[in-house]
């Protein structure tokens, strides 16, 4: 498989584009391979603008890909469609696939079980999205850009959407969301990448430990919809303010675990902050390898999910299949549902007005 040449990005940082396969349309997929031999390299895919893989070194210098990935394009647009894929216009869920906005009630397309999940059921994660290199001063990168037509899976007002992925010498990835309308609608972009710091494929999550800067977090009811006011995370389950083991808290004996299928699928309420630009707000270690992942961002929340359901089917780009736990997502949000919650914050964009959202993955290891 030919491609462009790699090209200087930074001290050390390299960029190279190439066809990564054919979609069932004819169109090429290409991949985007950046960053430095010597730390940390990602791929990201246009389909579903999509962090595909991070090859990143455990505390003795051995590289693994530690972001779960579709082991090809079937799965991509099938069992893994949301697996590191840009979702939106709405990450997460809006109930019973009516958006109220404005007076009037948008009818969105939904999934199984009646509402509109991650955009629809041809949302962002589906689309083939356009891209061009990036490169600054010591951070190389990835912009793709999509356009969604006014009523596109029912939602109001035509969007234009960038997503971009900037990676530095020392392993730090920046994802910078931007979009704009020419009428009302909500917006709500994250990356939906699923981790493993053992490495893809290589087992559960359950053994790595993970800290929150959330003292709340909103319940939900059986359809995994937040029925009202943030509960405080104390004396529970989802208390994650101190570092924990994931398998420690996910055993549990607790309702909103059994809701969720045996573990985390919610959303944390991140303590507020007054600055501009992104703050720490959660913490993953993998103890046996040293690999820390930090998670940075502008957003006011945080959707834990463990891969609950995931049940042997797919097999990622390693060849091990992905059994329950086998990884976990901390997708940086708005709140589930806000649409239908006033006091949640608001996800109303408006013409004139541009949406804004940056997330920080910070990728090292603990050399002891």
């Amino acid at each position: 498989m030919t491609g462009t040449p790699d090209r200087p990005g930074g001290a050390g940082l390299t960029i190279r584009r190439e066809p990564y396969a054919t979609l069932p349309d004819g169109r090429r997929l290409d991949r985007w391979t950046f960053g430095s031999q010597e730390a940390v390299t990602a791929e990201v895919l246009g389909l579903g603008a999509r962090l595909q893989a991070v090859h990143t070194p455990d505390r003795h210098g051995r590289s693994a890909n530690v972001v779960l990935g579709g082991a090809g394009v079937a799965d991509l647009l099938g069992g893994a469609c949301y697996f590191g894929a840009t979702v939106g216009r709405y990450a997460n869920r809006i109930a019973d696939g009516e958006l109220p906005l404005d007076g009037a009630v948008h009818r969105l397309r939904t999934q199984p079980g009646g509402h509109t999940l991650h955009g629809g059921p041809d949302g962002f994660a589906t689309r083939l999205w356009e891209g061009t290199e990036v490169r600054e001063p010591g951070r190389v990168g990835v912009r793709l850009e999509l356009h969604s037509p006014d009523g596109d899976q029912g939602f109001p007002g035509s969007l234009s959407a960038s997503v971009t992925y900037l990676l530095d010498g020392a392993g730090t990835l920046t994802i910078e969301y931007a979009a704009v309308t020419d009428a009302p609608t909500v917006v709500n972009l994250t990356n939906h990448a699923y981790f493993n710091l053992a490495g893809e494929g290589s087992g559960t999550i359950l053994d790595h430990v993970l800290r929150v800067e959330a003292d709340q977090y909103t319940p939900v009811d059986d359809r995994l919809i937040p029925y009202g006011p943030a509960f405080p995370v104390a004396g529970t389950p989802f208390d994650l303010t101190e570092p924990r083991q994931v398998g420690e808290r996910i055993r549990a004996d607790h309702p909103q675990l059994w809701l969720a299928g045996g573990g985390y699928d919610h959303n944390w309420v991140l303590r507020p902050y007054e600055g501009d630009g992104p703050r720490l707000v959660a913490e993953l270690r993998h103890p046996a390898s040293g690999r820390r992942l930090e998670c940075l961002t502008t957003e006011p929340g945080l959707q834990i999910y463990t891969g609950n359901l995931f049940d042997g089917s797919l097999t990622g780009p390693g060849a091990g299949a992905y059994e329950a736990f086998a990884g976990i997502a901390l997708e940086t949000q708005h709140f589930p549902d806000s649409p239908h919650r006033p006091a949640y914050p608001s996800t109303v964009l408006r013409p004139g007005q541009q949406y804004r959202s940056t997330t920080v993955y910070r990728f090292s290891a603990d050399q002891s």
